[in-house]
């Protein structure tokens, strides 16, 4: 597959291939109809690095799993952690129509309903990294952002697009003192 976003990016011991991983989270590659049906379901495009990431390995947990923020958070003072990114897919507990995906998120914990829930946190459901739609409209290049919850629903803001995001997870080694 020609790559269009991820080119200079390295995936060595990025994805965490763990059994719970490919039991909740890693959904078969998703072709044309299915991206379509989770777009009208969900009633947002989905961003092309996300649908590009996706065909390399659609969803699952990483070893790379902090990102670094000028605001502090439920989590830690200078980064957020993300367990695993949802999958295009219904199938997998997480994917992002799946049981525990974005539109759960939104009807049953109260998540604002401003874009797509696609990766889930260390806190259980208490914060998530959102795909934000708010300055874009439903069809533009949605914002990365992290809602907590625990601090009723603060948005902060994380990066300019999901392949800016992808690229600027850090290993939590990164991070010291937490």
């Amino acid at each position: 597959m020609e790559l269009q976003f991820f080119k200079d990016f390295d995936f060595t011991d990025f994805w965490n291939e763990s059994s719970y991983s490919v039991r909740d989270y890693i959904e078969p590659f998703p072709d044309d109809e299915l991206i379509a049906s989770v777009e009208k379901e969900l009633g947002y495009k989905l961003p092309a690095s996300y649908i590009e990431l996706m065909r390399l390995q659609n969803g699952g947990l990483v070893e790379k799993s902090c990102f670094p923020t000028s605001e502090e958070n439920s989590w830690a003072d200078d980064h957020i952690a993300i367990t695993g990114i949802m999958g295009i897919g219904r199938e997998k507990t997480y994917s992002i129509c799946g049981e525990l995906g974005s539109r759960f998120m939104i009807e049953e914990w109260g998540y604002p309903a401003i874009g797509i829930y696609i990766c889930d946190c260390p806190s259980a459901g208490h914060d998530m990294v959102l795909l934000d739609y708010s300055n874009c409209g439903k069809d533009g290049e949605p914002e990365v952002v992290h809602i907590d919850q625990e601090d009723d629903y603060r948005k902060i803001f994380l990066a300019r697009d999901f392949e800016t995001f992808i690229k600027g997870l850090k290993d939590e080694d990164a991070f010291d003192g937490e």
